[in-house]
């Protein structure tokens, strides 16, 4: 059984003065989240992750479409027992420490005094608040109003986790103490569903990703799998090389770049590599690397966003019949 299953989301939202246009947000989205991976949704801000998300937690109903967590409805109110959720912009009430908020949380999941108290000892250790435990919120910088957030998330130890840039204001020790986290979670074999638009954390967290752009499913598929794409070019770094040699080598490389005494070529035919390395070898010149430079999550990341033309997206504004 999928933990999230996702069939033909489709919202419209009423725009303008009159709220008589729609401007669709999210179109036909179809995605599966299997058991205890980390699935990452990735994006440019707008292009429908927050509006997947809100559905996902009835904050905002769909045009069309159905999704099911854990095998059950959305509407099913006992799903919500087994999930945890960070918004994108999370507000607490200011006057309360953070371990009130944690207390005040588990106290609506139903859990006991005793369980809870454990439990908000652990998960502040977890996000590095536990110093800060007596702080009130209203004293908070935003990175701890955000770890704040993921603690919450996670006080009722839910199966499926849903992080909305959970990255946003932490500093770079914050961030990567929520990395950890997140992969404590997956050792765990939680399920962890988070959206972002920095691929560096996609790039070190995610089993699986998907590319939303202007509410268009652009790509899904195993991380490895686009990280193994191939090598898309060839890079050859020679220490001090003549003018001559370099003259020779310009008609076979994509890119010559100087730096200092060394030169670094980008090769993108593979024919091309020989040629470069006999010319250089005739030359006495020294080879000092020679690297495939592969497929990145970065570049996999814009060329599906390019597919997206704005003539042939989603219609930023669609006239109701």
């Amino acid at each position: 059984m999928p933990a999230v299953e996702i069939d033909g989301l489709t919202k419209d939202y009423r725009v303008g003065f009159w709220k008589t246009r729609t401007k669709r947000a999210l179109n036909s989205l179809q995605l599966q989240v299997e058991p205890g991976e980390v699935f990452g949704l990735l994006g440019p801000n707008g292009a429908g992750k927050t509006t997947t998300l809100k559905i996902l937690f009835r904050l905002v109903f769909p045009t069309s479409g159905t999704a099911r967590i854990l095998g059950r409805r959305l509407d099913d109110v006992a799903v919500h027992y087994s999930v945890g959720y960070l918004p994108e912009h999370p507000y607490f009430y200011d006057h309360l420490t953070m371990e009130e908020l944690l207390h005040y949380a588990g106290r609506l999941f139903g859990l006991g005094k005793d369980d809870l108290r454990r439990r908000v000892g652990r998960i502040l250790e977890q996000v590095g608040l536990a110093e800060f435990r007596d702080l009130p919120l209203r004293r908070a910088s935003k990175g701890m109003v955000q770890r704040a957030g993921i603690a919450q998330a996670l006080i009722n130890d839910p199966a499926v986790v849903f992080l909305d840039e959970p990255m946003t204001g932490l500093d770079p020790i914050g961030r990567r103490e929520v990395r950890d986290l997140i992969l404590q979670l997956r050792e765990e074999k939680k399920t962890v569903f988070f959206s972002t638009h920095i691929l560096s954390d996609a790039e070190t967290l995610c089993d699986r990703v998907a590319i939303l752009n202007r509410g268009h499913l652009q790509g899904c598929g195993e991380l490895r799998e686009i990280l193994s794409l191939g090598v898309s070019t060839t890079e050859v770094i020679l220490e001090n090389p003549g003018d001559g040699v370099l003259e020779d080598l310009r008609p076979l490389v994509v890119s010559l770049i100087r730096t200092g005494d060394r030169v670094r070529l980008e090769i993108a035919d593979e024919e091309n590599i020989e040629k470069t390395l006999a010319i250089a070898l005739r030359a006495r010149v020294k080879v000092a690397a020679l690297n495939p430079v592969k497929v990145s999550l970065e570049d996999y990341f814009l060329a599906k966003i390019s597919e997206t033309e704005p003539e042939t997206a989603a219609p930023a504004e669609v006239h109701p019949k």
